[in-house]
């Protein structure tokens, strides 16, 4: 006879410190490690419960007072650019994209400085070094992927200049962007806009559902650019629903708006182990 057994990972939160979306707030994580054989398929399910990765941890905002942070992801198969993205599409047709494994570089780096310095100077991702940016890319368990944009000048016969980047995991239903970073100085190209509608093309070459984009935060100027997506679903009170208005959408501050930790960790559907012989 066979058995399965469900992945019962360990649950942890993280302390309280200030939101950096929010002002005023304070932010709180729900996490677990992410390692092991079955990582991948614990990162599926979780995926689709509202989590992200970063390295070997999948986290959720659990945060004490608040529910702000949704996760948002695009169903490619109704998605269609609206006007002003189909101007940055061609804009940027020059680009070259290329996949490759999860692997730091020299180049990725010097970009991922210029872009923090110029766009998130006092964020906490400010004081990165090389080794905890080759961290962030090569540590994963799971299938990700290295997508860099480059251009060429003098009509395709200069140097490779590489313009963006986003470090992208393979889920079983779709795309999850990681993280990605571009060229703080190339404004006009809508570049973080064009590596989101390029995944779009990415996904749907590849027949997945849906582009994973992270957390859209109602009120938060950083993320609300992410809500100009069409097809864009976010992940509330416990399902994935149509954004529908955005302007719907307020993140509530009260004691009672957050479930208890045991409550929320009760809830999350896990994937079954491996078959066990018997």
């Amino acid at each position: 006879m066979r058995h399965t057994l469900p992945i019962a990972p360990q649950f942890y939160v993280t302390a309280p410190q200030p939101c950096p979306y929010l002002d005023g707030r304070f932010e709180r994580k729900l996490f677990t490690a992410l390692q092991g054989e079955n990582a991948k398929r614990l990162n599926d399910a979780l995926s689709k419960q509202g989590f992200r990765r970063s390295q070997n941890v999948l986290y959720r905002p659990s945060c004490a007072e608040c529910t702000a942070c949704l996760s948002a992801r695009i169903r490619v198969a109704d998605f269609a650019p609206n006007k002003s993205q189909r101007r940055t599409l061609k804009r940027n047709e020059g680009l070259r994209r290329d996949a490759t494994s999860p692997w730091a570089t020299e180049d990725q780096f010097a970009l991922f400085r210029r872009y923090l310095d110029s766009r998130h100077a006092d964020g906490g991702m400010a004081d990165m070094d090389i080794f905890e940016f080759a961290a962030m890319i090569e540590e994963t368990p799971v299938k990700s992927r290295v997508i860099e944009y480059a251009s060429r000048g003098d009509g395709g016969r200069g140097p490779r200049a590489l313009t963006a980047v986003c470090l992208t995991d393979v889920l079983d239903d779709g795309l999850s962007m990681v993280y990605s970073f571009y060229d703080p100085a190339l404004v006009a190209h809508s570049l973080g806009t064009y590596i989101i509608l390029d995944h779009v093309e990415i996904a749907r070459s590849m027949g997945l559902p849906y582009v994973y984009l992270g957390y859209w935060v109602p009120g938060s100027r950083k993320m609300g650019y992410k809500a100009n997506f069409a097809a864009l679903e976010i992940y509330k009170g416990g399902a994935w629903q149509d954004i529908g208005n955005p302007e719907d959408h307020s993140g509530e501050t009260h004691p009672l708006s957050v479930d208890p930790i045991a409550e929320q960790v009760a809830r999350i559907a896990l994937p079954e182990a491996h078959p066990l012989g018997g």
